[in-house]
């Protein structure tokens, strides 16, 4: 059912932090794979962790090929985060870690996932070889440096046919072009 209603990409989250595996990875990933649609995996970055012990963990859970969409790494708020502000210096210092171990490994430029607060305080005017997949629920985005976001996560309480995760809503998520430039993307 779900591939029957025109979904052409699904990023599965595979590893958060720097130990931290999705048990439903492989399971996920292998039946993603069976479907007529593109994937990516992401990971759930930890301002707690150094970025290079974080992107370890990613690497030894993720294995792509030259098809798939390239690695994401999720920056945004959690637990008290949002009160406590990580620094910048830090972020930058972890994060800057991360992406080039990534884009080292898997010879691919690195997607950014973050909402706009976190994009605002770590993310704009740095990392001009990522690509952006920024999450706003409420508005068409736009980014302030006038850089292009390549995904946009415009809902958090989607819905598919056929779908049968823990979650009530899934996120729903659109490619920021054409059908022929996300075939050569």
């Amino acid at each position: 059912m779900l591939s029957k209603q025109d979904i052409q990409f699904a990023f599965i989250k595979a590893t958060e932090g720097s130990s931290f595996q999705d048990p439903l990875f492989k399971q996920n990933w292998e039946q993603a794979n069976r479907k007529n649609m593109r994937i990516g995996a992401y990971h759930f970055f930890s301002y707690d962790s150094k970025g290079s012990t974080q992107a370890a963990n990613f690497i030894k859970a993720v294995s792509l090929k030259n098809n798939d969409l390239p690695p994401v790494i999720d920056v945004e708020f959690y637990g008290d985060k949002k009160q406590n502000l990580p620094s910048q210096k830090h972020v930058y210092k972890e994060l800057s870690s991360m992406i080039k171990r990534l884009e080292s490994h898997y010879d691919k430029r690195v997607i950014l996932y973050t909402t706009p607060k976190a994009y605002d305080l770590y993310i704009k005017n740095r990392y001009p070889e990522c690509d952006i997949w920024i999450r706003d629920v409420v508005k068409k985005p736009t980014l302030e440096e006038q850089k292009k976001w390549t995904f946009w996560q415009y809902t958090d309480k989607g819905r598919l046919s056929g779908y049968k995760g823990k979650e009530t809503f899934i996120d729903l998520n659109v490619f920021n072009g054409n059908k022929a430039e996300f075939e050569k993307y």
